[in-house]
């Protein structure tokens, strides 16, 4: 479901510099409203420190990030706040908590009942923590963990613990969602439920950009794909595109950059690889 209408999300140029180190050089990226966009690249490409760019871990060097035609401020829970979820490459629960305490955290940026509302407990505060509430119990059914909310984190499969990041990330209600490999560690059965709650996001109206390397799950999902290589923008297109391109072959062969023959017509010389 491809779209025409303004971008919700567009980025451009953006440069993260460590030091001497170039992580992510010069690279522009548009997510339009109901699309899914795919983020590809071997190790060492660049890509989670892009998402670390967009959502306010990482103050870019250079480049800008605007979403719905605002330009976001360097802080991720103004990010959040401005309707941008993400999850990470490594499961970030609160292990000790509940399922729906985890998804009750992630509603903290939607409730507006102050310290003082809490402390004394009034109408207001009972009113909002019943929605919120229901709110969680919503987007566990939604995810497949309702019959779960009252156990710990820690005890869930790990499957169903990558579910409940998806979940908590959108009890902010954001308008786009940055899944960080999603089905890394999963078997087969579990990348296609993956898939499938992929797809039922999409269907809520929210888009979607996502860091993965199952090239059939990418593939399969997405309306377009960007690849980065040593922090690079190097080809962005349809699946087509993506699988047909030289350069793309050679960096998933291992070969240099620099040794590719498109990529050697007047392209930049590539940076560093970095090391996220």
């Amino acid at each position: 479901m491809t779209t025409t209408a303004a971008p919700l999300l567009e980025v451009t140029g953006v440069t993260m510099r460590f030091g001497g180190l170039t992580a992510v050089n010069d690279v522009s990226l548009t997510v339009g409203e109901g699309e899914i966009i795919g983020l590809i690249g071997p190790n060492g490409a660049g890509k989670t420190t892009f998402f670390n760019c967009l959502t306010g871990l990482y103050v870019p060097t250079e480049g800008t990030v605007r979403y719905r035609d605002v330009q976001l401020p360097p802080k991720p829970h103004l990010v959040t706040q401005a309707g941008i979820a993400r999850t990470f490459q490594n499961i970030r629960l609160f292990a000790n908590m509940t399922v729906l305490e985890n998804v009750l955290v992630g509603r903290h940026t939607r409730t507006k009942e102050g310290i003082f509302s809490a402390i004394l407990r009034g109408p207001g505060y009972h009113r909002a923590e019943a929605e919120s509430r229901a709110k969680a119990m919503e987007l566990l059914e939604f995810t497949g963990l309702a019959d779960k909310a009252e156990h710990l984190a820690r005890n869930l499969p790990y499957g169903e613990q990558r579910k409940l990041e998806i979940a908590r990330a959108l009890a902010s209600d954001p308008g786009l969602l940055l899944l960080d490999e999603p089905t890394a560690g999963m078997n087969p059965q579990e990348t296609r439920a993956a898939e499938e709650l992929v797809f039922a996001i999409r269907d809520k109206g929210i888009s979607i950009l996502v860091i993965e390397h199952d090239m059939r799950f990418i593939f399969n999902l997405c309306d377009r794909t960007a690849v980065l290589v040593q922090g690079q923008k190097i080809v962005e297109g349809d699946r087509e595109t993506v699988q047909n391109d030289e350069r793309v072959i050679t960096a998933y062969l291992g070969a240099p950059l620099e040794e590719a023959a498109p990529a050697a017509e007047g392209t930049t010389p590539a940076a560093p690889e970095d090391t996220k």
